[in-house]
């Protein structure tokens, strides 16, 4: 089994000595570095660069710049997506954001962790879980959502916030770790 079927069926998987992902990210930082440095007006040329880092996009997209990401290929956006400047996507496992996600600025969504062992740790291993954004998302500036999580349909998660744990549906969550504080009635 290769590092990258590994690191996609979320197992342990040694990232930084693996030849093939190594090239992977690199090729996908060469692409971001190319979508980072265009003209914020020229807005085909950026519609077009995300349509091929990204693994799908369903429809209308902007991503402010600076936008980065590891591949590329595991992120799925929805219909009508919106991410401020500073998005930040380590995308070893699937990242999905559903229709109609907006998301402030110098946000980050980290599918990658560690292992809690230091002699595992220092062998530069790490696995990855994947991170689900609901429908009709308002995501708050600076949040951090952390690997395994699931944020529901229609839920605003307040600026500043660290989500550990699973969101549901129809809520408003805010703090470290994000909790929810009101049900949003539909």
């Amino acid at each position: 089994m290769t590092e990258k079927e590994k690191m996609l069926q979320g197992m342990i998987y040694d990232a930084n000595n693996d030849a093939a992902l190594i090239t992977e990210r690199l090729e996908c930082k060469e692409l971001i570095r190319d979508y980072n440095d265009l003209r914020p007006k020229d807005v085909e040329a950026r519609d077009a660069l995300l349509r091929r880092i990204l693994g799908d996009v369903k429809g209308d997209i902007l991503i402010e710049q600076p936008f980065y990401c590891d591949y590329g290929f595991n992120i799925s956006v929805g219909k009508n997506f919106f991410a401020n400047f500073n998005m930040v996507v380590l995308d070893e496992a699937r990242v999905v954001f559903g229709d109609n996600v907006f998301i402030g600025p110098n946000c980050g969504f980290y599918t990658a962790g560690h292992p809690i062992d230091s002699i595992e740790r220092n062998k530069g291993l790490e696995f990855a879980r994947p991170i689900i954004v609901g429908n009709n998302v308002w995501i708050g500036a600076n949040v951090t959502v952390v690997p395994g999580v699931t944020i529901g349909d229609n839920c605003v998660i307040g600026a500043g916030s660290v989500v550990t744990k699973d969101i549901p549906d129809n809520t408003v969550a805010v703090g470290n770790p994000c909790k929810v504080i009101k049900s949003i009635d539909k």
